[in-house]
């Protein structure tokens, strides 16, 4: 399936042929990539599609005309194209365009950068910090001058077996010897290694000669604001992979819990989250950059933890669209860490910690960016403990997409928010960008609101809160039948193999069971629900799960 990413872009053929040709708008896209990480232009595939129209015919001369025009409307921009056909038969073309060893350009001056999988304008400073952000060389590939023989060969192996035993990684990969994935992962060239390999895998001393390996400081803070305690990593004695379970087990204030009521009982719930820390800790590994000096801090106040890292955000990523936008700064890195396990896959980690923060009761987190820092602050306390218990027996009950569980824990812990607050919030532009993350809770009845348009009002009900039962709402007897398959496919993506009364179950009783049968015969004629088994004994899954 193609779909748009940070590397990838649909564009219809009509942009490159006759008089509607949009050259200037393909030069564009060709500048933000290439001062991105590369990528690549599928002319003749339609936004929304993942195939070229069945029979689609690229007139012969368009890819010269093509290779042409972009060299005439850009600087520093290499576009390759070629046609493909696709398992259609249809014709396409695919526009790669490298990354760009120097900044990129229009003729007439203008530049852009690829953030996520939009195309942004570079304006005023902001075009002399893509000039210093932007080595000829990534920093993570220049050569370190250590020869292979020098790696220190006990972090070696632990790379080595947690490649192999990682369920992210192809098995051609895992086959590959110790010398091979070196190669594989950038950490080594010919017979030196790089200068992420020596980040990752070289031996003490030569990690310190980088000067910009990582270094952190945990300092402890009273109710006064006195240093009271104070935990350092400043040997390089580690790696930014160990450096995690590190810091994870050597603060010991990252594994107290306190007590929260819940009714006539008390609950005993962690005072961080293990996995928004540990996401907090590999943003600030992977994300910082590497060719300025300065130490990570984790501030531990009595009610909050703040993350600071040295360095501002990736041109083009802000704390308003954090949630939004992605951009690595250190492709490399981020790659082993993905790979390993260790961090989420590209732009969801931020979705993450939100996800976790706001389903426990705990407001979102508090991102802030200065000259030469990037702060991440989050609250230690539960707010709300009737919140948790709300998001939790929602879930149980509904099986809410990550957004449903953040639009809605947003909204439990404030007696309600216009539409222009809540999209504001979520940095979302429009009504159909913020009906995204409301989903089907108000179908649910987990969400009501009065007004209209930007005027919409949006709240939780009290008596939810208060500790009402969660209940079908009876509109859900006479479900509108693309409301059900959406249900329907919404329940498999999380419990894949199910059989009918099985989903039936969850997706409530109170739907009739015919017409849920009728739903899913419907979705397998369409080849989105595969059934395995028969009668009693069938199970169904999303088509393309495998």
């Amino acid at each position: 399936m193609t779909i748009e990413d940070q590397h990838t872009d649909l564009k219809s053929l009509r942009t490159v042929t006759g008089k509607t040709a949009d050259w200037e708008s393909l030069a564009k896209d060709c500048v933000c990539f290439a001062n991105g990480a590369g990528g690549r232009l599928l002319i003749g595939i339609e936004d929304g599609e993942t195939l070229p129209p069945t029979g689609q015919v690229v007139p012969a001369e368009v890819l010269d005309r093509l290779r042409k025009r972009i060299g005439e409307l850009t600087v520093n921009v290499q576009a390759l194209p070629s046609l493909q056909q696709a398992t259609n038969g249809g014709e396409f073309i695919e526009l790669v365009i490298e990354r760009s060893p120097s900044v990129a350009s229009t003729r007439d001056g203008r530049y852009f950068l690829r953030v996520g999988d939009s195309c942004q304008p570079v304006l005023g400073d902001d075009v002399l910090r893509l000039a210093n952000e932007r080595p000829g060389r990534p920093w993570e590939v220049m050569d370190s001058g250590v020869l292979r023989a020098a790696i220190d060969t006990d972090k070696l192996g632990q790379f080595v077996q947690g490649i192999r035993a990682s369920g992210r990684v192809k098995d051609s990969v895992k086959e590959k010897s110790a010398d091979e994935l070196l190669t594989h992962y950038g950490l080594a060239q010919g017979r030196t290694l790089t200068r992420l390999g020596i980040l990752l895998l070289g031996t003490t001393a030569d990690r310190r000669a980088l000067g910009t390996a990582p270094l952190v400081q945990a300092i402890k803070y009273d109710e006064q604001g006195q240093k009271i305690n104070k935990w350092v990593w400043d040997d390089c004695a580690l790696s930014p992979v160990e450096l995690v379970d590190a810091i994870w087990r050597e603060v010991p204030d990252f594994r107290e819990s306190y007590e929260v009521a819940e009714g006539l009982y008390r609950r005993s719930v962690p005072a961080y989250d293990e996995k928004v820390v540990r996401e907090l800790l590999v943003n600030s590994l992977v994300h910082r950059p590497y060719t300025q000096q300065g130490d990570i801090y984790l501030n531990l106040h009595p009610g909050r933890l703040e993350v600071v890292n040295p360095g501002r955000l990736p041109l083009g990523v802000t704390p308003r669209n954090i949630l939004h936008a992605s951009r690595r700064r250190n492709e490399g890195l981020a790659r082993v860490f993905h790979d390993l396990g260790l961090m989420e896959r590209e732009g969801s980690g931020f979705d993450l910690i939100y996800d976790r923060l706001l389903s426990q009761g705990r407001p979102a987190p508090l991102p802030e960016e200065g000259v030469d820092w990037f702060k991440v602050t989050i609250q230690r306390r539960i707010v709300k403990p009737e919140v948790m218990r709300l998001l939790t027996e929602a879930d149980a009950r509904f099986q809410l997409t990550q957004r449903e569980r953040i639009a809605l824990g947003i909204l439990a812990q404030t007696e309600g928010m216009t539409a222009r607050e809540l999209g504001a919030l979520l940095e979302t532009d429009g009504a159909d960008e913020l009906a995204g993350w409301l989903g089907r809770l108000q179908t649910f009845a987990l969400v009501q609101s009065t007004g209209r348009t930007q005027g919409t009002r949006y709240f939780v009900d009290p008596a939810l809160l208060l500790g009402a039962e969660l209940k079908i709402p009876t509109t859900l007897l006479r479900i509108e039948p693309h409301r059900l398959l959406e249900l329907i496919r919404e329940d498999l993506r999380r419990y894949p193999r199910s059989k009918i009364g099985e989903i039936s179950g969850r997706i409530g009783a109170e739907v009739n069971r015919s017409q849920l049968k009728r739903a899913l015969a419907e979705l397998v004629s369409l080849g989105a629900v595969a059934m395995e088994g028969e009668r009693n004994g069938a199970r169904y899954r999303l088509a393309v799960e495998k």
